[in-house]
């Protein structure tokens, strides 16, 4: 091995001109998708700075090894399989297979009506409700939804943000019909609604009542619900708009920064909440930037909350994260390649660091997954736990020359584009102007146009095609779904307390009128009474009105 930049340089240029071959071809550049050029070779001069200072140990400041000590010595990550279809029963039943066949928290997808504050029998959600996630307008449906689920003893994961509040509010009231207090409870709600600004599109209202509701759920959850997540500051979106790793890191941590400042203007104090801050990453194709990815993020959020916020507390600086393997690196074609696509990525979430982990399913670019296949995915899961020996040791690629390097330049990177954004006035601003909107847009474009002149390969799509049979087995939503429950909605209002409803559901409209008032203790009456999404929603439109977006070319 080279001993000195200098030997490293000659021999370098000795293998550039091996590569050349005959015909005096160009040697042939290897970068990451953040722009990062691969060396052929990595060396102790490609890392910069001493180890220790960097590295830490686990569970200690810079935490770049990792939030707790033992890791999966300690216990494995939690295996929290992303699901919910069709109607309250229909998720119930997928969550009770999934947790017979070994899965350890769920994960709760809804529908767009329920993302945007509709109820199942309003006319703008015709032809939705129940397709991409389970329709849920009530405490009726969240009660059949949780049926037989110990609340206080497995976490949840809902993804959901704009509706956050009252999902989370719907929850709590069916913990309480069993017996489970507040304090019991623990899981995460996203709640993240500046990336749905930048690179989803399921918000309701503006930015400024937006945050409001945000940091009112980090002071109710801060003093009634202390296990509960009140966010999940949510990258996993932002790469599959487009983005790079870099980028991701960059504006997953910005709006970390946001919501810190946010929740510090409504007077809170830092380690107040900040212990309960989580985050969402994607697991994209390239293993050793993704390891590094994760690495660089924790290291990076445990400096901002040290040097710029002043956290004390070091819960306040640990970069906590669940994360997800790449839903937009799945192809219709060759399903079956989606099963080592899954399977890699899911090695690299683990020796990264996770803290929870969904795998996708082998169908997921054809359809929502059959029990089989969701069957599959968790079981990729399991081998790597229990079979593959990478969960023995902690940060196993800890001083790897690669990856020690590939942590470092993500973590500049990110940095720049931090800077940029503190420099236009925050993440709020920048969103405002179309900043990381076009950053993600022009990283999408140009990726693509790395696959279509197979400059990128995708192995079934742009090389080595096969010509195949039409897809069989595909689940399918039932269209009997909606009818169902708009029948259960007519119902709903034909039997409640109406005048109660309309009680608890006008004195939030009130309250928001109050920007000091925390409205998340209104929401809990107003879901109690059987209010619905839908009007409860409403009343806050009443007063906040809905955000419109502004385009920037």
């Amino acid at each position: 091995m080279a001993d000195t930049k200098a030997d490293k340089a000659r021999w370098r240029q000795k293998t550039y001109e091996k590569a050349k071959g005959k015909a005096g071809e160009r040697y042939p550049e290897f970068r990451t998708s953040s722009g990062i050029t691969m060396e052929p070779l990595y060396t102790p001069d490609d890392v910069e700075g001493e180890y220790g200072e960097k590295l830490g140990y686990p569970g200690e400041y810079p935490f770049t090894r990792g939030v707790q000590p033992t890791m999966y010595r300690g216990r494995f990550w939690t295996m929290r399989q992303y699901a919910g279809f069709g109607t309250a029963e229909d998720a119930n039943k997928r969550y009770h297979y999934l947790l017979q066949s070994g899965q350890t928290g769920l994960s709760v997808a809804f529908d767009l009506p329920t993302q945007m504050g509709r109820d199942a029998d309003h006319a703008r959600a015709h032809g939705e409700v129940g397709k991409v996630g389970v329709s849920i307008s009530s405490l009726q449906d969240m009660e059949v939804l949780l049926k037989g689920i110990p609340l206080d003893q497995v976490s949840t994961s809902m993804t959901i943000n704009a509706t956050a509040p009252i999902l989370l509010c719907l929850y709590a009231a069916v913990g309480e019909k069993n017996g489970v207090a507040l304090e019991q409870l623990s899981g995460t709600v996203q709640n993240d609604i500046l990336k749905e600004y930048m690179a989803r599109g399921t918000y309701i209202y503006p930015p400024g009542p937006s945050l409001r509701l945000i940091t009112n759920l980090f002071a109710f959850c801060a003093k009634r619900v202390p296990k509960w997540n009140p966010i999940s500051i949510s990258g996993y979106h932002i790469r599959e708009a487009g983005s790079t790793a870099a980028q991701e890191i960059a504006f997953t941590l910005a709006d970390g920064i946001a919501y810190v400042d946010a929740a510090l203007k409504a007077g809170l104090e830092v380690d107040e909440f900040a212990g309960r801050l989580s985050f969402f990453f994607n697991v994209h194709n390239n293993f050793l930037e993704e390891i590094a990815k994760f690495r660089a993020a924790r290291r990076l959020w445990a400096r901002i909350m040290k040097e710029r916020f002043k956290a004390k507390d070091p819960r306040s600086m640990m970069l906590r994260f669940h994360s997800q393997t790449a839903g937009s690196t799945l192809t219709a074609q060759q399903v079956d390649n989606n099963v080592v696509r899954v399977a890699l990525q899911a090695l690299a979430a683990v020796m990264g660091g996770t803290q929870s982990l969904h795998t996708n399913s082998r169908d997921e670019a054809l359809a929502l997954p059959s029990e089989e296949s969701a069957r599959l995915a968790l079981r990729t899961q399991q081998v790597i736990a229990y079979e593959s020996g990478v969960a023995d040791v902690i940060d196993p690629m800890g001083g790897s020359f690669v990856v020690e390097r590939l942590t470092d330049e993500l973590e500049a990177k990110a940095e720049d584009y931090i800077r940029r954004i503190d420099e236009m006035g925050g993440m709020v601003e920048a969103i405002a102007k179309g900043y990381p909107q076009g950053e993600i847009q022009d990283a999408a474009y140009e990726a693509q146009r790395d696959v279509e002149q197979k400059r990128s390969v995708v192995v079934g799509v742009n090389q080595f095609q096969v010509k195949e049979p039409p897809p069989s087995g595909l689940l399918r939503v039932d269209e009997t779904v909606e009818r169902t429950q708009l029948e259960r909605m007519k119902k709903l209002r034909a039997e409640r307390d109406n005048a109660t409803a309309r009680r608890t559901v006008d004195a939030l409209r009130k309250a928001a009128a109050n920007p000091d008032e925390n409205l998340i203790p209104l929401i809990l009456d107003a879901v109690k009474a059987y209010a619905t999404l839908g009007e409860i929603s409403d009343a806050m439109r009443d007063v906040f009105g809905e955000h419109r977006e502004h385009v920037v070319l």
